[in-house]
């Protein structure tokens, strides 16, 4: 008897996100990180207008380790008695492709606000001969 290979998932049904959760996916999608290289890295992503609490992020980590957007790994930095404290988290290719259409989204929201004169337009590109 042959094993039924499970459904794929479509990203889209898990937008729009959480802002915690695109943000903890904006600081993994370059590298793997631990909790706390997160909260240090969406800092810097948000000029510091954004903090996740340890709460908030590890509530969040859970959520995203059940609906298959990240996954854990071992941590080689964390060898022997602080192995089993500290975690490092990897995005999974199901959680890029999300991320992917949760950023599409609000590009789409950014485009709209730059039609209704909330955000000014960018500045066009200058070329590199000038």
């Amino acid at each position: 008897m042959k094993k039924e290979e499970p459904t794929p998932r479509d990203p889209r049904s898990l937008v729009p996100l959480l802002p915690a959760v695109f943000h903890i996916m904006l600081a993994l999608a370059e590298r793997d990180c631990h909790g706390y290289g997160i909260m240090q890295e969406v800092d810097r992503l948000t000029d510091g207008q954004v903090h996740l609490g340890p709460g908030t992020l590890y509530r969040s980590i859970q959520r995203m380790l059940v609906d298959g957007l990240i996954e854990e790994l071992d941590d080689p930095e964390s060898a022997g008695e602080d192995k089993d404290r500290r975690r490092c988290y990897r995005l999974t290719a199901f959680g890029r492709q999300v991320a992917q259409e949760e950023a599409r989204r609000l590009a789409t929201l950014v485009g709209a606000a730059r039609e209704r004169k909330l955000l000014p337009r960018p500045a066009p590109a200058r070329s590199k001969s000038s």
